[in-house]
């Protein structure tokens, strides 16, 4: 009785800011977004494949990508704030020039792709950069410049039309020889470049609804200060087991789009 009328309030007020999500809900979406702001500070990745988890349920899946992409800004401008010092502007500046034409190439080619067969491809490519880059590692070998343009522009076409695939991009510059808080830094500078073209995407669209925004707004504004606290958590990391940590979520990132493809 007594849940029912707490739910019966919450829902009154939540109707004066968002129709049809409450207060508990809002504050639930908040709290994910501070776990996955720090999570994505010291991984590279994790905000993209989070808050789906809790934003499907609450709004349905339609808006979560604009929503993701408009919050996207918030968390990647602060990790290139906080990294500034390992950021590798060269890098980021080439992997954008490669990857904006095919981004835009990429929210029409990708769609003509199964979403079982491109997730099966992708993951299975992500699960073997990680023993491959460690086998051409100890060569001496490492992504070349051409390579490095050519990977940057394929993870255009993919970033184009989908969702969660920063990790992607995160295996590249590992394969190009960056490690560590570089790795988290650059790939920020590429993210928050191709979010600006999917905003305008959007709006151009007319997917960017008060509801889509407001949620992004309040995702970016709680992960925003988390971040920096994330990057106190990469500071005391030694380089090698920070990247361990990023093989790792290479790796799982992989495993879950195979996984995702038979579900």
């Amino acid at each position: 009785m007594l849940l029912s009328r707490l739910n019966a309030i919450s829902t009154a007020e939540s109707a004066l800011l968002l129709p049809g999500i409450s207060i508990a809900e809002l504050a639930l979406i908040a709290a994910l977004a501070a776990v996955s702001a720090i999570t994505g500070g010291v991984a590279g990745y994790g905000t993209g494949a989070l808050m789906p988890l809790i934003l499907v349920p609450i709004i349905g899946a339609a808006p979560v990508v604009p929503i993701i992409a408009i919050s996207a800004m918030f968390t990647n401008t602060a990790r290139v704030v906080a990294f500034r010092h390992a950021l590798d502007r060269r890098r980021a500046a080439t992997a954008l020039i490669a990857a904006l034409p095919t981004c835009v190439l990429g929210a029409w080619l990708y769609t003509l792709l199964t979403g079982r067969g491109a997730a099966l491809v992708i993951g299975a490519t992500l699960i073997a950069t990680v023993p491959l880059r460690r086998v051409l590692r100890s060569r001496g070998h490492k992504l070349g410049e051409k390579a490095y343009i050519a990977a940057a522009a394929g993870w255009g076409i993919v970033v184009g039309g989908t969702t969660g695939a920063g990790v992607i991009m995160l295996s590249v510059l590992m394969a190009a020889g960056l490690e560590g808080a570089a790795v988290i830094a650059t790939d920020a500078a590429v993210s928050l470049g191709m979010g600006i073209v999917k905003i305008v995407v959007f709006g151009a669209a007319g997917v960017l609804t008060t509801t889509v925004v407001a949620i992004a707004l309040l995702i970016g504004l709680v992960a925003f200060p988390c971040t920096f606290l994330a990057k106190l958590i990469v500071e005391r990391l030694p380089v090698h087991v920070h990247t361990v940590v990023l093989d790792a979520v290479v790796a799982i990132g992989g495993t879950m789009m195979i996984w995702g493809a038979f579900r």
